[in-house]
């Protein structure tokens, strides 16, 4: 093996939490394998990257197919580096009345948010399996959101499949977790100021105030703590909130 590496599935623009993700990793001196749909997105965080001194490079596939993924994980596995950690960021949200969403928008978004989480599991786990050796440190994280713990009016595709990739989680984590691969299912409990929601609702962003709403960076360090914990003392799922939520 030449060296560690990290996937992170379902990275966007560059400010969002897949893609801070990509550069932490980074950092902490892996190679990173960028997954996503949009091409231009993806050079744009390897060339970053690079331009930092990291090590990165473009793994296109769409997560929801399995002949793509087992592709795409086979060149991972043939890279020469040992897969040290995963995270699973892949998902879609709409808000929409429960009586007009169709059925081909309830199965899209279970397929993004569920399907495909469950299919980079089983490969991502199985390459692990295959590469582990004493003392290596293995993780797979998801990421999760308000609606994985409930479902709110205008949400139900949404919350489906959060809910159900939740579940997923914690019964990979009770499965493999005791073979040395740390599970963890992190739930993004709020509005994240990433380039989606700045571009779209700015003034709802500019009305929380400063650090009303997470901070990619700041989310991208909490997944970086969780790896990094002993095996004694693993979190199996982590709760991120801003400090200015009402409870």
């Amino acid at each position: 093996m030449t060296g560690n590496a990290a996937i992170v599935f379902g990275v966007g623009p560059r400010q969002g939490i897949g893609a801070e993700l990509c550069y932490r990793a980074a950092r902490e001196g892996l190679h990173v394998f960028v997954n996503g749909r949009t091409e231009k997105n993806l050079d744009e965080i390897v060339s970053g990257i690079v331009a930092e001194g990291g090590s990165a490079e473009a793994l296109p596939a769409d997560v929801t197919s399995q002949a793509e993924l087992t592709s795409a994980m086979t060149h991972v596995a043939t890279s020469g580096r040992r897969l040290e950690l995963a995270v699973y960021n892949a998902g879609n949200n709409r808000p929409e009345s429960f009586l007009d969403v169709s059925p081909t928008v309830f199965e899209a978004m279970w397929r993004v948010i569920c399907f495909g989480g469950f299919l980079v599991a089983q490969e991502t786990v199985r390459l692990m399996l295959e590469q582990q050796t004493e003392g290596d440190r293995q993780t797979l994280l998801f990421t999760g959101a308000s609606a994985s713990l409930r479902g709110k009016a205008g949400f139900s595709a949404f919350a489906a499949g959060k809910g159900a990739l939740r579940l997923l989680a914690q019964s990979i984590a009770r499965e493999f977790g005791p073979r040395g691969i740390h599970v963890a299912h992190i739930l993004i409990d709020g509005v994240v100021e990433g380039d989606k929601v700045r571009t779209r609702f700015p003034e709802y962003i500019d009305k929380l105030g400063d650090d009303g709403a997470l901070c990619p960076a700041a989310i991208a360090e909490a997944y970086m703590a969780l790896h990094a914990q002993h095996r004694s003392a693993w979190t199996q799922e982590l709760d991120l909130r801003p400090f200015k939520e009402q409870y």
